[in-house]
């Protein structure tokens, strides 16, 4: 007979012998006898304020295999308004797969909608789980998926584009209208224990690379982005505006792509420092009463030359016309750092002298090659993470990131206790699915 509150999800007789698999959705508790209650011809437990609990039992061994599952998720309300709650664990529709989340770097992206509800037209109107930067491992394949099963170790691109518009077949799909991008309104983030997403944008990760790397490879994928869009190539000079993450990213893939000398600005020396480490021929910390025009000139003067290629990763204005004053004639300055939404710029400068001013916008086919640097070990971005927090400490997470204390600040999103354990004897469960308390008695 099938214990009260749950349902037949199959039987697996793959090993010779019947596995019967039990899954019943939360019904708000039971009591201590209807917690535990098995024999030979049926079986029993509850859950308490969990999204979703699997049982199953080996009629030959008489062991009862538990994994408790849990979505406990960073849910921005409003600016200034992040909860943590628990959600619903979504399946994973056709063509689709369901992603245990173990990292997510916070971006700037994140911060800024937390702080201000809004990015430009973005604006945050409801409920939405931040964060974007992601790895995890498959924890279920939807219907029609053959490039990924369950236990693999995937990337996450995290936009995901309509493949019909005439952007999507001519490979420009970031600039994709029906675009569906996570942690951008009105689309759910990463920040949960599971995310179900598109396969053909998961991206199987080597045996050789952490998690915390395969996260990373979103912002790196920006810097692939915006050196292919500079047209970086060997014996380039090249000056990177800003220390940030993503100015770090763009001085590795810039070195990666065989520039000779790499120049880099920014106000906080420490995070010079960090660029020194990662190989940057030389550094310059910005005063803020220095003119666009001064900050150049310096630049030139250090470098012996103008640099022919300019990656601007700061949107700020003085930076922006900093890259155009700096830049040789006839070179490329490419924009990826987003400020106000109008600035001053130095047009007949740039005219004058033909340097190409161009933008960016996120990243176009990209993964793949962000994931071989990493691999190869062409680029390193180990020394980027600087601190780690658990899901729990999210709101923690992102003050620290506000402050700028490091480089990359992760979160690691997996639960430890979400774990298959056998039990032999009574299951009592306690207290919330955060918690996922277990006395075996």
């Amino acid at each position: 007979m099938n214990p009260p509150g749950y349902r037949w999800d199959g039987v697996d007789r793959s090993n010779g012998f019947e596995k019967k698999r039990f899954s019943m959705l939360a019904n708000g508790g039971a009591t201590r006898e209807e917690a535990y209650k098995w024999s030979t011809e049926d079986m029993g437990s509850f859950e308490k304020n969990f999204g979703e609990e699997d049982f199953i039992r080996d009629d030959r061994s008489r062991k009862l295999e538990i994994m408790v599952v849990d979505n406990l998720s960073a849910v921005l309300y409003k600016q200034d308004d992040l909860r943590l709650e628990q959600r619903e664990i979504s399946k994973p529709g056709k063509g689709e797969v369901q992603i245990a989340v173990h990292s997510v770097g916070i971006c700037g992206s994140d911060v800024h909608f937390l702080r201000r509800g809004r990015i430009g037209d973005y604006i945050v109107m409801g409920p939405m789980v931040l964060g974007h930067e992601t790895s995890g491992t498959i924890s279920d394949v939807g219907e029609g998926v053959t490039n990924l099963k369950v236990g693999d170790r995937v990337a996450v691109e995290p936009g995901y584009s309509c493949r019909m518009c005439d952007f999507c077949k001519t490979g420009r799909y970031n600039l994709c209208a029906e675009m569906k991008f996570a942690a951008t309104p009105p689309h759910h983030g990463t920040l949960c224990r599971y995310y179900c997403h598109p396969a053909d944008f998961c991206f199987k990760l080597p045996d050789s690379m952490s998690f915390e790397e395969g996260a990373l490879l979103e912002p790196l994928s920006v810097a692939v982005h915006a050196c292919r869009r500079a047209g970086i190539t060997m014996g380039d000079t090249v000056l990177v505006c800003g220390a940030g993450p993503i100015g770090l990213v763009n001085l590795l893939v810039a070195k990666a792509c065989g520039a000779s000398r790499v120049a880099i600005t920014d106000l906080d020396g420490k995070r010079l420092e960090m660029a020194q480490k990662l190989g940057a021929d030389i550094t310059i910390q910005v005063q803020r009463e220095q003119t666009a025009k001064e900050v150049a000139s310096r630049v030139r003067e250090l470098l012996n030359k103008a640099p022919n290629k300019v990656i601007e990763c700061t949107g700020a204005e003085s930076s922006i016309n900093t890259g155009i004053y700096a830049a040789e004639s006839g070179g490329v300055v490419v924009v990826v750092g987003l400020g106000k939404p109008e600035i001053t710029m130095p047009v007949f400068d740039f005219l004058a002298r033909e340097v190409d001013v161009r933008g960016i916008f996120r990243y176009v086919n990209c993964y793949p090659t962000a994931l071989s640097l990493v691999a190869s070990g062409a680029v390193n971005v180990k020394p980027l993470v600087t601190h780690k927090f658990k899901l729990e400490e999210s709101l923690k997470a992102f003050e620290t990131a506000e402050r700028g204390e490091g480089i990359k600040v992760i979160i690691e999103c997996h639960n430890d206790r979400s774990t298959r354990q056998l039990l032999t004897k009574p299951l009592v469960l306690r207290g919330v699915a955060t918690q996922a308390e277990f006395d075996i008695e």
